[in-house]
């Protein structure tokens, strides 16, 4: 008989972690590299050289390493990541690891697309495991995503990677409704993964919610998240954490700024840039494109940039929601012959995954706002990046197109430049950018505003996304700050709102406003203030995508009421509104003569007020009922016709 194997009990597995953990800790001080220099530019290490232990006192070398196996970290972490199929490192994980897992400050800059997330989710659980942390320990560790869909993608990479791991992990997003069952269980978790109004939401509302022992905070995209758009949402979560921690900060676009390193208290990080010294500051597996492309063009070469590519993965950037929407539901309706979809800031979080997934999986086109410009890891490759808003700056320009050619792939990409944004393609090749200038091919060029003209005719509701289209566009240029590149004035309007297929150009309202900049705590800050009322609206309300819907549906339509400040919300008009500003007092002269209507029966009579209109059996004098159907009938013929000449017009 075979005997049966006995599996170790608690006590045992309890000292063997012990003795791992000591051996580890022995193995990075031994080793540990110098502050202040790059792994990188170690020599590898040869890959018969024992790893490890190599005598009494002696450890193999770490820095330089160019496997995962070589590293100083548990078998735990060593097995998820042979399991998820991770072997070799890339760059940013050789130079960053040998650092972090010191318990260093790392501020890590790489290309989109090279393996950021291993570099911080490693030392996440190294630290937490050799700290013996438990579910009695509470939070220990919070990785903060500026979307909702990365934070996603950083979950399952967690999960992957610390599956033998016991720590217990959460995804804290917005948009969900099981904020009462988080609430519940968050102080048991050891580790956060969230984005920074989900976690702030429940530091001011969930009871006991504590992050004293906090041990490791992460930014990812820590560019995005350091800007001025989180700026609040950040310095209220920092100034809850505890100062004595380690802090690891990832972007494709690194911020050495002194007040964004004293906001978040960072003592003496690694500065990590590791494709600085490249050629290039895009992949090098990507082809990059710009061409000319007027305003009132873009759509007909959008249409047959994707007619021409009906068998490619193709993702396609706008400047804001409202162009989202209506590019999508009208070439929906044309039917290029691929599946479209669209994803921005202000879909409900359900549907937002649930699109995200589709696109991982199926050949389509997919219509966005910059919120998949960041980190974003699209399973099959993305064929073709088409930008048809020229991008806010050359780090919104790196981000957007690393979502292609990621991790050795190929990939290409198109940037469509009006001629008043060709400044944009000077400084894009001195940020050590090879991207090519071509002419367009016009002679296949297919147009379709004609066509648009006629679903706005047969879509009476596509008219007004077409206008909220229009107007949010012409606010997205006039707010840049660089008006070497973005000036709305040099923009040809009319033809623009043609292209729409609109019968008339929209009002434009927010062209008296000027741009205001200020510095607060150090920063630049901008705001935009309407000349007429000066009230002031802060500039990254107007960019961020997670507006409330119904704060933005009515602006385009109508002029909101003077509230009772006397001040005046920033909205657009299609058709020029008349209101009262309280500083102007209406003057009436209560001692006017007031002009009288009589009504005559055909007796001579007198009649009450709309008594042609009134229900017989209410009103004082009788009515005929053939002259009350003749009425209404002789209205409903007016109304009609008046129908009619609209549509034809």
């Amino acid at each position: 008989m075979k005997k049966s194997k006995r599996k170790p009990n608690r006590k045992v597995f309890r000292t063997m972690e012990t003795e791992e953990i000591e051996l580890i800790n022995s193995w990075i001080d031994s080793q540990k590299p110098e502050s202040g220099t790059n792994p990188l530019s170690s020599p590898p290490l040869d890959k018969k050289q024992p790893i490890g232990r190599i005598g009494d006192n002696e450890f193999s070398r770490y820095v330089g390493s160019t496997r995962f196996d070589q590293l100083p970290i548990s078998k735990k972490t060593k097995g998820g990541l042979k399991e998820a199929g991770y072997v070799k490192m890339t760059d940013i994980q050789r130079a960053s690891l040998p650092h972090s897992l010191c318990g260093r400050d790392i501020l890590g800059a790489a290309k989109t697309g090279s393996g950021k997330t291993l570099a911080f989710v490693i030392p996440v659980l190294e630290k937490l495991y050799r700290e013996r942390w438990g579910p009695e320990d509470g939070v220990g560790s919070i990785i903060i995503s500026p979307t909702r869909e990365l934070a996603n993608q950083l979950f399952d990479v967690l999960k992957a990677v610390g599956k033998h791991h016991n720590f217990s992990a959460g995804l804290l997003i917005g948009g969900r409704k099981d904020i009462d069952i988080e609430k519940e269980h968050v102080n048991e978790l050891n580790i956060l993964v969230c984005t920074p109004g989900r976690l702030l939401q429940h530091m001011d509302e969930t009871p006991n919610f504590d992050c004293s022992q906090l041990q490791v905070l992460v930014l990812d995209e820590a560019d995005r998240i350091l800007d001025v758009g989180f700026k609040k949402a950040l310095n209220a979560i920092v100034s809850q954490l505890p100062k004595h921690r380690q802090t690891l900060l990832f972007s494709a676009t690194q911020t050495k700024s002194v007040q964004d390193l004293a906001r978040l208290s960072l003592k003496d990080p690694e500065y990590l840039g590791v494709h600085e010294e490249s050629v290039t500051a895009t992949p090098n597996h990507l082809q990059q494109t710009a061409m000319i492309v007027p305003l009132d063009q873009k759509l007909d070469m959008l249409w047959s940039f994707i007619k021409a590519h009906l068998n490619s993965k193709l993702l396609i950037f706008l400047s804001s929601c409202k162009q989202v929407k209506f590019v999508f539901e009208a070439f929906k309706k044309l039917r290029p012959g691929i599946p479209l979809k669209c994803l921005h800031g202000r879909m409900k979080q359900q549907r937002r995954m649930g699109i995200y997934a589709q696109f991982c999986e199926k050949r389509s086109v997919l219509f966005s706002t910059d919120v998949a410009s960041r980190g974003l890891d699209f399973n099959k490759a993305v064929d073709w990046v088409v930008q048809v808003d020229c991008p806010e700056d050359v780090a919104s320009y790196i981000h957007r197109v690393g979502r292609t050619a990621r991790y050795n792939t190929g990939g290409r990409s198109v940037l469509f430049l009006m001629p008043s944004e060709m400044k944009m393609l000077e400084k894009l090749r001195e940020a050590k950018i090879p991207i090519h200038f071509t002419k367009a091919n016009t002679k296949r060029l297919q147009p379709v505003s004609g066509l648009l003209a006629a679903l706005l005719v047969k879509y009476p509701d596509m008219q007004h996304l077409a206008q909220r289209a229009f107007i949010t566009y012409l606010r997205s240029i006039h707010i840049q700050k660089d008006k070497e590149v973005f000036d709305v004035k040099k923009l040809s309007v009319d033809e623009f709102s043609a292209s729409l297929g609109l019968p008339m150009t929209p009002k434009i309202r927010f062209l008296n406003q000027k741009i205001k900049e200020k510095m607060v705590s150090g920063r630049p800050v901008f705001e935009i203030t309407d000349k007429e009322d000066e009230s002031v609206i802060p500039r990254e309300k107007l960019l961020t995508d997670d507006l409330k819907e119904e704060d933005v549906d009515k602006d385009i339509l109508e002029r909101k009421d003077t509230q009772d400040d006397g001040k005046a919300t920033l909205t657009e008009d299609v058709m020029p509104a008349t209101r009262v500003v309280k500083k102007k007092k209406l003057k009436i002269n209560v001692h006017r003569p007031v002009g009288t209507r009589f009504v005559f029966d055909e007796e001579g009579n007198t009649l009450p007020p709309l008594a042609t209109v009134a229900d017989a059996k209410s009103a004082d004098v009788p009515l005929d009922q053939d002259q009350k159907t003749e009425y209404y009938k002789r209205i409903r013929e007016e109304l009609k016709q008046c129908r009619q000449r609209r549509q034809a017009s």
